[in-house]
């Protein structure tokens, strides 16, 4: 499995960071891969939804379920389908900045490697991952 692991400081409250990144409806506005978002049922562990995602201009379908959610201290979950991951994210508080941790494991889809090589791959989502946490620490900083 490939692996992607970043960090950023945010310049808000935990509260508010970890209610935005809960919400998997908001992931289309801060992860720049994720066309679709749709059937959200459940809430805490077992919340699920269905998903489309990008990948070097394929598009793969997909669901996740929570696997863990521990309010203003983490959340993690497992997708299957198109592509195979688990996403974990880490919260932690220092005053009114938020410091998340991500780390997300996941297969490269067979398509994505007839299309190009794994390496670019990985360089590429590594890009995309920096720039959807900077996608969200500007949505949650202003």
């Amino acid at each position: 499995m490939a692996r992607v692991h970043k960090n950023i400081e945010i310049n808000a409250p935990v509260e508010k960071v970890f209610s935005y990144i809960e919400d998997p409806k908001n992931d289309t506005e801060w992860i720049t891969n994720m066309v679709e978002v749709n059937d959200v049922t459940g809430s805490g562990v077992g919340k699920h939804f269905n998903w489309v995602w990008n990948m070097a201009g394929i598009k793969f379908k997909g669901e996740s379920t929570y696997t863990e959610d521990i309010p203003n201290k983490r959340i993690a979950f497992i997708s299957k389908g198109g592509i195979d991951a688990k996403w974990d994210f880490k919260f932690e508080s220092k005053k009114n900045v938020t410091i998340l941790d991500l780390d997300i494991e996941y297969s490269i889809p067979v398509p994505v490697l007839g299309k190009l090589a794994e390496k670019m791959i990985l360089k590429h989502n590594e890009r995309d991952a920096d720039m959807a946490l900077g996608n969200l620490k500007d949505r949650l900083e202003s």
